[in-house]
């Protein structure tokens, strides 16, 4: 059977990390299996490397610390990945901003996931940011990544209710539980072959998502 690799990159301690564990580690897609065959931290010692190992999947660190110049990490976890020759990168919570020439490399098969409806609220403190506008929405957004930060492709949004008694900390709870649900299912749209990016716009099963993708139901 042939075997779909992901490698995932991490920054923390991997709770849209082990959503992707939990839906696509060993799975059947589609008379493939998918397989997360490695786990890549930029930071040592973050209990989402714990919960790779608890999973049996292989883990790295490129230490992002000390690095000369964001090309010259870029150019050390390129390495890392190549080993693995994977069909798909997740970036999950993967706190770097990536250099051009690495995103250009891997484009079209990397996704992140955004705690923001965007394009509102890129880069970070999301959360505060849209309890200060006064918004009575908020969410998540699953986007392919491109060399502008938080600006490629949106494929699926999730949303979520914004109450006026809401610390930053409810409300990246709230949003977090769309996160785990949106990201793998995103994830299997694309190892199945429904997703795709095609220039500059997400395309599922044939069809041009618009601006602000699919919103969840």
């Amino acid at each position: 059977m042939e075997t779909q690799k992901i490698i995932v990159l991490i920054s923390g301690g991997g709770t849209n990390l082990q959503a992707i564990i939990d839906k696509l580690h060993n799975q059947s897609l589609n008379d493939k299996q998918t397989k997360v065959v490695a786990v890549i931290s930029n930071k040592p010692d973050v209990y989402g490397l714990a919960r790779a190992v608890e999973a049996g999947i292989n883990t790295a660190v490129v230490a992002s610390k000390g690095a000369e110049s964001r090309e010259a990490y870029d150019t050390l976890l390129s390495a890392e990945i190549e080993k693995h020759q994977p069909d798909l990168i997740i970036l999950a919570g993967f706190m770097r901003i990536l250099s051009a020439d690495f995103v250009n490399k891997y484009l079209g098969k990397m996704i992140n996931i955004h705690p923001s409806l965007l394009p509102k609220y890129q880069g970070i403190n999301t959360h505060q940011r849209a309890i200060d506008a006064n918004d009575d929405v908020h969410g998540a957004s699953v986007h392919f990544v491109t060399p502008e930060l938080d600006s490629g492709p949106i494929v699926l949004q999730a949303k979520v209710p914004v109450f006026e008694d809401d610390s930053s900390e409810d409300l990246r709870e709230r949003v977090l539980t769309q996160e785990h649900l949106i990201y793998p299912l995103v994830a299997q749209w694309f190892l199945s072959g429904r997703l795709t990016m095609q220039g500059s716009q997400a395309v599922l099963d044939g069809k041009v998502l618009p601006e602000n993708g699919y919103a969840a139901d």
